[in-house]
Formats: C-alpha cells, sequence, structure tokens
C-alpha cells in the first residue's frame, strides 16, 4: 500500500512481511512530515528487510551489515530522495527501548528525512539532533537515534 504518486508527493511501501505494524499509523506520520517539514518535496520511504539494509549499505557505503535506516539524497527536479528503513531493526531497537514499533519506525523516518533534508549530525554541530529534538517532541515520540547514541 501507498500513497497515490499522482496525488501526494511522498510514498510509502512496506516490502517485508516478516514483522507486523500498523501500516496505516505509519503512513499517517509520514504524511503528516511530508506537509510539516518536506514542504511538498517528494521523498520515498520504504520499509524492507534486514538483508535489504545489509545489501544497500554493502553497494552504496562499503559497509557489510544490516544498519536501521538509510538515506539517499536525490535532489533532482527538487526530488529528496528516499529512505529504506528495516523493521527487524526497528522492532528490536522498540523492545530494547520500551516503544511500541509504529514509534520507532517513526522516528526512523524523521531522521532519515532530516539526513535528505541536508542535515549531517557527523558534521553540523548539532543542528540535526536540536532539530530531530524538537520535532520528536512536536510529535510525541521517544527518544532518537541522536540521544540514544549520546548516552
Amino acid at each position: 500500500m501507498s500513497s497515490d504518486p499522482g496525488e501526494e508527493p511522498w510514498y510509502f511501501e512496506n516490502r517485508q512481511r516478516k514483522v507486523a505494524f500498523d501500516e496505516h499509523a505509519v503512513r499517517a506520520f509520514v504524511a503528516r512530515i511530508a506537509k510539516d517539514i518536506a514542504a511538498g518535496r517528494e521523498f520515498a520511504v520504504v520499509v524492507g528487510s534486514d538483508a535489504a539494509t545489509r545489501a544497500a549499505n554493502r553497494r552504496f557505503r562499503g559497509v557489510s551489515r544490516a544498519t536501521d535506516v538509510l538515506s539517499f539524497p536525490d535532489g533532482e527536479g527538487g526530488r529528496l530522495g528516499d529512505l529504506l528503513l528495516s523493521a527487524l531493526r526497528a522492532e528490536r531497537q522498540a523492545a530494547h527501548f520500551g516503544h511500541g514499533i509504529e514509534d520507532e519506525l517513526k522516528i526512523l523516518a524523521l531522521h532519515g528525512l532530516l539526513h535528505l533534508m541536508g542535515y549531517d549530525h557527523e558534521s553540523d554541530a548539532g543542528e540535526m539532533h536540536r532539530a530531530e529534538k524538537r520535532l520528536r517532541r512536536k510529535y510525541a515520540l521517544p527518544s532518537g537515534l541522536l540521544e540514544r547514541a549520546a548516552s
């Protein structure tokens, strides 16, 4: 299931079947951040398997391991790019941090979208961390990836 590419500037698809989650809730969140943050610029969110994130991570970053979120900026024609989220990683992280998988997928989508918007927590002196924290509060989400890494 996805948004209609002819009507919305965002796209969502769950390409894995191993991990169950409320797709409607995550899709509604993607629609909200598309409006609030992406301001009508096109991007896609795909929820995939660990094998998919491992293959993409190896191909595009030279790192042969699965990861929770990968961002692929585009920029052509104003298009922001694509996000690949690992459902299995999201499920494990949600259990570890004591919240639902839907919240974890939302955290990953938010983090990835900030990367598509040009933020880079490795080089921006905390700008992405502050933006993520502010937006997490706005959307009532638990601690984000950057806060977890800092603790």
